[in-house]
C-alpha cells in the first residue's frame, strides 16, 4: 500500500504530462501483479465497492474524532479522504504495518457489509498519513490525481513499446487486475483475446469547431449529421466466444449497461457492432436529454418504466459485419454498409441518423440554426448541434485530429446575480468556486435558478473570491450569502445548453450545464435578467422533472 500511496501522491503534485507518464510507467514495471493491475484499474475508473462508500468513512470519522472538529476541518480542507488521514489518530507502533492495495481491494469486494466498518478502521490504524489518504481514495474512487484513462494507457504502451492504440484495441478483453495484458506488454504472452464480434471498440471522438475554423476546409470532403441530445452507446451483438447467442449495450466508456436495458438488448437481432445515441422515442418525435434521463440510473426497470420511456438507438456508424472488422474503411464506404444493414433489421429498435444535405460551409450554418426546416422535422427538440466528418475518415480511437467536427448550437446567456457561494473541493478548497445565482421575480426578489462552478479562469476565480469574501452578508454552514441588492452585488454572465420547467426547483425552472461565462463588473444587480426573461426561453413547456 505505501507504494500505491507515494505513487498518488506524486502524481498529485506532478503537473507535467511527460513527469506523470515516468512515474507510471515505473510503477507498472517493478511492481509486481496483480498490484499494479489494481492500481490501474482504480486510476482508470474500473472499480467500484458495493458496500464501501464515503458514508462508511464519515462514520468511522465521527466515531474516531471530535465532529464538530471534523467539520470544520472538513469544509476548510475540501476533501473526505485527505481530512480524515491527516485527523485519523496516529498509532506509532503500528504505522506503516504490511498492507497491499491488492489485500484491501480484495476484502472490499467480498466482505459482508456489516463488517466493513471495523476492518477498514483497522486499516486505517496500520497505516501512516499517506497511507490512509491512498487507501481512502481507493474506497471512495474520488482520485483527483490529474491522469486520465488515455493518459493510463500511454504509459503501459510506453512499458510494453506499444502504440496507445494498440492498448485501446485490447483494454476491453482482459478484466482488473489485467494479468494477460501485462503478460502481452512484458512478452510473456499473446494479446488478450478480441475474436469475438460482441465487444467493446474504443469510441472515436470529436473536436469542437469554430467559424472561423470553416475557412481552410474543403466542404465537398466532409458529410453533416445532427449532434442527438442523447447518451453514446454501441450495441453489440453475434456469437459470443462460447458460441451462444450474446447482445449487449456499452456505454461511451465500455461499461456494460445492459441490465438497465433489457428491453433493447432482447431486440438486438443482428450479428454486429454498431455506434449510435441512446434515446427516448414518444409518439413520433425523439424527446431530449430531461427525458432521457428519466431512464437512466434506475436500480430496478419496471414495465411501466420501459413503456413509459421506450428507448432506442439511433445509429450513425457499423464498425463490425459479423466477424469483419469495418474500422479501417473510410466513412463513405462504412455508411453505405450501415445503410444497408439498417434497411435489413427493420424490426430492431434502431434507426438511421439523417444525413445534412449541404454544399457550403453557408448551407450547414442554416440548417445548424434551423433544424426543423433543415430535415430534423419532428425530432429537432432533440437536436444540439451538428456532427462534421471527412468522408475518407477511418474510424480511430480516440480523438484524432481533422477528422470529426462537432459544432454545437449556441448556448443560451442569461445575467444573474450571485447570491451564495461555497468553498470547492480539492486544489479548490481554499477557495469559494461554487456559486448560486439567481434573477429578478414580478415581486422585486431575487430567487435562485442554478449552480455553476465551471467556466472562468484561474484568473478570474481569484477575484471572485475575493468578492465573496468582501462581501458576506450572512453565513449558513459552509455557505456563505453574499451581498445582492439592486445596488449591490455582482452580476454574472451564465451560459447553459437548456432549460426546462422543475417541480422541485423554487424558480420553477432548472438549467442544463450552466456555467460561468463572463463576469459583469460592468452591470449593477438591478439590470440584471428576470424570472419572466427565463420564461421566455423556454423552446416548449417538457415534461416536469
Amino acid at each position: 500500500m505505501n507504494r500505491f500511496a507515494a505513487l498518488l501522491d506524486r502524481l498529485a503534485y506532478e503537473p507535467r504530462r511527460l513527469g506523470k507518464l515516468a512515474l507510471l510507467e515505473n510503477y507498472f514495471r517493478e511492481t509486481p501483479d496483480p498490484d499494479r493491475g489494481w492500481a490501474l484499474a482504480a486510476m482508470t475508473g474500473a472499480l467500484t465497492f458495493k458496500n464501501a462508500k464515503a458514508g462508511l468513512i464519515r462514520n468511522l470519522a465521527a466515531e474516531r474524532t471530535d465532529p464538530v472538529l471534523f467539520g470544520l476541518s472538513y469544509d476548510f480542507v475540501g476533501d473526505l479522504a485527505e481530512t480524515v488521514a491527516l485527523m485519523w489518530p496516529v498509532n506509532e507502533t503500528r504505522a506503516n504495518a504490511e498492507l497491499t492495495i491488492t489485500d484491501v481491494v480484495e476484502a472490499l469486494q467480498t466482505m459482508p457489509k456489516a463488517e466493513l466498518p471495523a476492518r477498514v478502521a483497522e486499516w486505517l490504524d496500520r497505516l501512516d498519513e499517506n497511507g490512509r489518504w491512498a487507501a481512502l481514495k481507493l474506497i471512495t474512487g474520488a482520485l483527483r490525481i490529474g491522469v486520465s484513462a488515455r493518459l493510463a494507457r500511454t504509459a503501459l504502451a510506453r512499458l510494453g513499446g506499444k502504440e496507445p492504440d494498440e492498448i485501446e484495441n485490447v483494454w476491453h478483453a482482459d478484466a482488473p487486475p489485467y494479468p494477460h495484458l501485462f503478460a502481452w506488454l512484458e512478452g510473456r504472452g499473446e494479446a488478450p483475446s478480441v475474436s469475438t464480434t460482441v465487444r467493446f471498440y474504443p469510441p472515436m471522438l470529436s473536436h469542437p469547431i469554430e467559424p472561423e475554423e470553416f475557412a481552410p476546409l474543403d466542404p465537398a470532403d466532409f458529410v453533416a449529421e445532427w449532434k442527438w441530445d442523447g447518451i453514446r452507446v454501441q450495441a453489440a451483438a453475434g456469437k459470443g466466444a462460447d458460441g451462444k447467442r450474446v447482445a449487449r449495450l456499452y456505454s461511451r466508456t465500455g461499461e456494460d449497461t445492459s441490465g438497465a436495458f433489457p428491453d433493447l438488448v432482447a431486440a438486438f437481432d443482428f450479428d454486429a457492432v454498431l455506434d449510435g445515441e441512446l434515446l427516448i422515442k414518444r409518439g413520433a418525435g425523439v424527446q431530449d436529454f430531461n427525458t432521457l434521463q428519466q431512464r437512466l440510473n434506475r436500480k430496478s426497470v419496471t414495465s411501466k418504466l420501459m413503456a413509459e420511456f421506450p428507448a432506442f438507438i439511433r445509429v450513425y456508424d457499423l464498425l463490425a459485419l459479423g466477424d469483419e472488422d469495418l474500422r479501417s474503411l473510410p466513412l463513405s464506404e462504412r455508411r453505405a454498409k450501415l445503410e444497408a444493414f439498417v434497411a435489413a433489421h427493420p424490426l430492431a429498435p434502431i434507426d438511421l441518423s439523417p444525413m445534412i444535405p449541404f454544399a457550403t460551409w453557408v448551407d450547414l450554418t442554416y440548417a445548424r440554426a434551423n433544424p426543423a426546416d433543415a430535415g430534423a422535422g419532428v425530432d429537432a427538440e432533440a437536436v444540439e448541434g451538428v456532427m462534421i466528418k471527412r468522408r475518407d475518415a477511418p474510424y480511430l480511437a480516440g480523438r484524432p485530429k481533422g477528422y470529426w467536427f462537432k459544432w454545437k448550437r449556441d448556448p443560451m446567456v442569461i445575467d444573474a446575480v450571485l447570491m451564495y457561494a461555497q468553498r470547492g473541493s480539492g486544489k479548490r478548497s481554499s477557495f469559494y468556486s461554487d456559486y448560486t445565482f439567481g434573477v429578478w421575480t414580478e415581486a422585486g426578489e431575487l430567487t435562485p435558478v442554478g449552480k455553476a462552478y465551471f467556466g472562468f479562469t484561474d484568473e478570474e476565480l481569484i477575484e471572485l473570491d475575493r468578492f465573496v469574501r468582501n462581501n458576506t452578508e450572512n453565513r449558513f454552514g459552509p455557505v456563505r450569502e453574499v451581498t445582492h441588492t439592486k445596488t449591490k452585488g455582482l452580476v454574472l454572465e451564465v451560459a447553459f445548453e437548456g432549460l426546462q420547467r422543475s417541480t422541485r426547483h423554487k424558480s420553477g425552472v432548472a438549467m442544463r450545464f450552466p456555467r460561468i461565462s463572463r463576469i459583469r463588473w460592468d452591470k449593477r444587480p438591478s439590470d440584471a435578467d428576470t424570472l419572466e426573461a427565463l420564461e421566455k426561453l423556454l423552446r416548449r413547456a417538457p415534461a416536469q422533472l
